[in-house]
């Protein structure tokens, strides 16, 4: 290699190591590894900002920013605090039955929305159900978090690592609502049971606080009807279209800012409002992760590597499959699986077209989704979501240990990942 990509090399193993010891804000890991890149030119103003394999994904950062926007305007509708009061009423206040529910409501919501964004709206309101009925509520945002992790392994939108798969592989929301959705749905019902022998010590039954919880009225949560049923008609028709996307033939961020503008010019809610509950910093972090990895493939950094991978595994797809899924699932165990996806999404798409680029190959870019989405259970800092339910629960004093997470999570990913080798191997090959 060259002096120029050794020196992208160092710069980003710097960059990504900041970012998994959190010894500096993952943001500001991003930035200065980005700036590094074209400092040392390692790539330049043209390839980072507009090339389409080595520069920022724009696709990326409008689909997020146009979801993020309509999230926002649902949130303020109160919609999501309905739904957890329902949930605990129709349990019945039985604690097992209302982790399933809230399981399942999560799992759901994170596979049309996003995980993180879902986690959210779900982990306070969880608090205040878990108060009421004197429930330790530790177990419920732990089986949170890992359910918006699985349930947004089946969408497009479902978990960031997903959509930029989606823009380097050339895939659409009906392609993972195909090959993932089926085997989600199954490991849903798997992890519930498995909540069911994992927390089985917290399911404590109290007849007087379930009655108090049966007494909630959870209307009196929807603080809007009528900006709901708008942001619900916007959101119904903006899944429509990524359904339709063949046939229409518009982008999913197209069709998620056009959702978005619509959304905020007819109803009432302020354009400061909206733009308000935008994650910036999440999509300055994907701008900065999208110029590190680009400076790598411009320095032919991704080429040898994917080169090497095709060689160790002999050209055989079967092993090339069981290895990528297997290494994504534990590499995403002890790094966020974000950055991780970004660093291997253009050795992918070289492994991808070494195999011939027809349909049979695209199960690596599925090995890659289900191992670095479901591998981000195995740890507290392995996902995004799981991150953010350890500081909402540290900020309501109910601090989640890095271990206390991590002995519920190894089980989960281990079970669920080999769950979904055999799935692999069967439908695509054999």
């Amino acid at each position: 290699m060259t002096v120029t990509a050794w020196l992208a090399v160092a710069a980003f193993l710097t960059a990504y190591t900041l970012i998994a010891t959190e010894r500096v804000h993952r943001v500001a890991a991003a930035l200065g590894g980005a700036g590094i890149m074209l400092l040392v030119h390692a790539t330049d103003a043209g390839a980072a900002f507009f090339d389409q394999h080595a520069g920022i994904d724009w696709n990326v950062i409008f689909l997020l920013l146009g979801m993020m926007v309509i999230v926002g305007v649902l949130k303020q509708t109160g919609v999501f605090e309905y739904l957890a009061i329902w949930a605990a009423k129709r349990a019945r206040g039985r604690p097992f039955r209302l982790m399933a529910l809230l399981i399942l409501i999560t799992a759901s919501a994170s596979s049309l929305l996003d995980n993180v964004t879902t986690v959210l709206l779900i982990a306070p309101v969880t608090f205040l159900v878990c108060e009421r009925l004197a429930l330790p509520v530790v177990p419920y945002l732990i089986a949170e978090a890992m359910a918006s992790n699985v349930g947004g392994t089946a969408t497009l939108i479902g978990d960031p690592p997903n959509i930029i798969i989606a823009g380097r592989g050339g895939l659409t929301f009906n392609d993972f609502l195909v090959h993932l959705a089926p085997l989600i749905v199954v490991l849903v019902a798997v992890f519930v049971a498995l909540c069911r022998w994992l927390f089985r010590k917290s399911f404590t039954y109290d007849p007087e606080r379930a009655a108090e919880i049966m007494a909630l009225n959870e209307r009196e949560a929807l603080a809007d009807l009528r900006l709901l049923w708008q942001s619900l008609a916007v959101l119904a028709l903006v899944l429509v279209a990524f359904v339709l996307h063949p046939v229409l033939g518009y982008a999913p961020s197209v069709v998620a800012l056009l959702g978005a503008g619509v959304l905020v010019a007819a109803t009432k809610v302020t354009t400061e409002d909206a733009i308000g509950e935008v994650e910036w910093p999440t999509l300055v972090f994907f701008a900065g992760l999208f110029v590190m990895v680009g400076a790598l493939v411009e320095t032919g950094v991704i080429g040898q590597v994917s080169r090497a991978v095709a060689d160790a595994t002999e050209g055989r797809l079967g092993l090339t499959t069981m290895v990528l899924l297997w290494g994504s699932t534990g590499l995403s165990a002890v790094i966020d699986n974000i950055p991780y996806v970004a660093t291997m999404s253009p050795i992918v798409a070289d492994l991808v077209q070494a195999h011939g680029g027809g349909e049979s190959a695209r199960v690596l870019w599925w090995a890659l989704a289900i191992g670095a989405d479901l591998g981000g259970n195995a740890t507290a800092v392995g996902a995004a979501a799981n991150v953010v339910v350890i500081g909402i629960a540290a900020r309501h004093g109910t601090p989640i240990s890095f271990w206390q997470f991590t002995r519920y999570g190894f089980v989960v990913t281990f079970v669920t990942v080999a769950l979904a080798t055999p799935y692999l191997w069967l439908r695509y090959l054999t």
